[in-house]
């Protein structure tokens, strides 16, 4: 973690900053190519604890629709028939508990809503970043992983698509906070 403030001092009311954070995929498409799509649209927030960080919680509201993965036919293939956009539009994490690992590293356990299913996701944490912005707002930064089955979420199409799009899926984010001042 690039900072030299202590965890102490972290506690507060934050908002993600969208400008300055990816939220992102991975999945293995066919033999072994990987594609790669991220959300361009979503909001969210955090209650961060620095002296307690089993108090944190936080929150994560992604626009399915907004889906991209550089391929509009693809795109629109995930939105109708696999996300289901025009009965579920949004994609959401809320926490349930935080437990501190070791130096900057944290477990993230919270429900996954997709298609209106939910299921229990441990994210791995780590704080990369705790400093002054150049407004003079206060940032932290958190990078992390999740490897989950999308058919929990009856992610599926068809017979076909167990084939071409392995079940396993990397959620991947870098995310920056901004402490609300009021």
């Amino acid at each position: 973690m690039t900072t030299s403030t202590e965890l102490s001092e972290l506690t507060g009311d934050y908002v993600i900053d969208p400008a300055h954070t990816r939220i992102g995929f991975v999945a293995r498409h066919t033999m072994s190519t990987r594609v790669r799509g991220q959300f361009a649209e979503f909001g969210g927030g955090a209650r961060l604890d620095g002296g307690e960080p089993s108090r944190s919680s936080g929150q994560l509201t992604l626009h399915a629709r907004s889906i991209q993965t550089r391929n509009q036919q693809r795109d629109d293939l995930l939105c109708g028939k696999f996300l289901d956009v025009d009965n579920h539009p949004a994609i959401t994490f809320t926490s349930a508990h935080v437990r501190h690992v070791d130096g900057a590293r944290y477990k993230v356990a919270g429900d996954l809503t997709v298609r209106g299913v939910t299921v229990p996701v441990t994210l791995d944490v780590e704080l990369t970043t705790a400093a002054t912005g150049p407004d003079g707002d206060f940032r932290v930064g958190f990078t992390g992983s999740a490897t989950i089955d999308r058919r929990d979420w009856g992610v599926n199409w068809n017979a076909l698509t167990a084939v071409m799009v392995r079940p396993k899926v990397k959620l991947e984010f870098d995310v920056t906070a901004v402490r609300r001042t009021s």
